[in-house]
C-alpha cells in the first residue's frame, strides 16, 4: 500500500488524502485497471474503504480509497463539511490522478462506494464518463435519506424543518467561530432508534471500527446542501455505464439501491442481495464482505 496527497482542480482547493492497494506482483511498467472506493458519510479510508480497496486489490486491480474533502486526513476547512456536490467531485479528482499515473490503464478505471459514498459514486458517473464500471455497497442516496427518512417513510415536504435548520445553522456559524454539528450516526447507543442504527453507533464509537479520524457527525450547515440534492439525477439518461448494486435483505436502506437500479440507463445492470444481511453488515462482517467480494470482483474483472 501506498499513502498519497491529491491536489484537487474542483475549485475548492482541497487535497485529498489516499492510500493505493496494490495486486500481488504488481509491476510499475504495466497498466493495470483500477477502482476508486469512496466512503460512507461519517467515515474514512481506514474503515469499510479500505477494507474493500484491499479486497479488490487481491482480485487483480489497483484500488484506491481516499478521505473526502474536509474530512479524515484530507485538507478543507470547515471540518466535517458534508457538501454532496464536493463528494462527487472528489471521485473525479481521484480520476484526474489516477489518469497521470503510468501504470493505470485510463481506459479502465471503475468506481464503487459504501453508504453514502455508494450514492456520491453514483452521481459521479452520471457526470464522468471516464468511470468505464459502477459497484455500489448498501447504496445511500444522501439527499434522499435526509428527506425521506432511513426507510423513505417521510414525504419531501415534511423535511422543511431540516433545511430551516441547516438555515438558521449558518446564521449561527457566521456569528461565531464554533460550527453546529450535526450526529450522521447515533453519538449513542440509546440514541438509536432501532437496532440496525445501533450497529451504526457500534461501527463508529467502538473498537468495532473505530476511528480517531471519523467522529461520526457532519456540520449542521450541510443541511442546506444535502436536502434538495439527488445523488441519481438524471441516472435514466446518463447512467450508462455497466452496474452492480449490492444491498443486504435485511436493510433499512435497501429501497435506495432498488431506486438506483429502476432508475439507470445502463443496458447492463446488476443487482445482487445479500441474505439475512442489514446496511451496517456488509461493511466489516467477514462472511458478508466475502459474499459482496465475490460479486464486485468478477464484474469490474468482466466489464473493465
Amino acid at each position: 500500500m501506498k499513502s498519497v496527497s491529491i491536489p484537487t482542480l474542483n475549485g475548492q482547493g482541497t487535497t485529498l488524502a489516499a492510500d493505493i492497494h496494490f495486486p500481488a506482483g504488481f509491476d510499475d511498467g504495466k497498466a493495470y485497471p483500477a477502482v476508486v472506493v469512496s466512503h460512507p458519510g461519517g467515515g474514512v479510508k481506514e474503515q469499510t474503504a479500505g477494507l474493500y480497496a484491499k479486497h479488490l486489490a487481491e482480485h487483480g486491480v489497483v484500488a484506491i480509497a481516499y478521505d473526502a474533502s474536509y474530512q479524515g486526513a484530507s485538507s478543507g476547512e470547515p471540518r466535517q463539511l458534508e457538501n454532496p456536490h464536493v463528494r462527487t467531485e472528489d471521485i473525479s479528482a481521484v480520476i484526474d490522478y489516477l489518469t497521470t499515473q503510468s501504470y493505470i490503464d485510463a481506459e479502465r478505471i471503475g468506481a464503487m462506494g459504501v453508504c453514502a459514498g455508494g450514492g456520491y459514486t453514483a452521481n459521479a458517473a452520471i457526470n464522468d464518463r471516464r468511470i468505464k464500471a459502477l459497484g455500489t455497497v448498501s447504496a445511500v442516496n444522501i439527499g434522499q435519506m435526509f428527506r425521506n427518512g432511513w426507510d423513505g417513510s417521510v414525504a419531501d415536504a415534511d423535511a422543511l424543518p431540516l433545511i430551516q435548520h441547516g438555515s438558521q445553522a449558518r446564521t449561527e456559524d457566521a456569528g461565531n467561530g464554533d460550527l453546529a454539528t450535526l450526529p450522521l450516526a447515533p453519538m449513542r447507543r440509546e440514541d438509536a432508534p432501532n437496532e440496525e442504527l445501533a450497529e451504526a453507533w457500534e461501527y463508529y464509537h467502538t473498537p468495532r471500527c473505530q476511528h480517531p479520524n471519523a467522529p461520526g457527525f457532519m456540520t449542521a450547515r450541510s443541511l442546506t446542501q444535502i436536502i434538495t440534492y439527488d445523488a441519481y439525477h438524471k441516472a435514466e439518461a446518463f447512467l450508462t455505464q455497466p452496474l452492480q448494486v449490492v444491498a443486504g435483505s435485511a436493510a433499512g436502506s435497501k429501497w435506495m439501491s432498488d431506486d438506483l437500479y429502476a432508475r439507470a440507463a445502463s443496458q447492463d445492470k446488476r443487482f445482487h442481495v445479500v441474505e439475512n444481511a442489514n446496511h451496517m453488515s456488509l461493511y466489516d462482517v467477514p462472511r458478508y464482505v466475502e459474499e459482496v467480494v465475490s460479486v464486485l470482483a468478477p464484474f469490474f474483472r468482466e466489464t473493465l
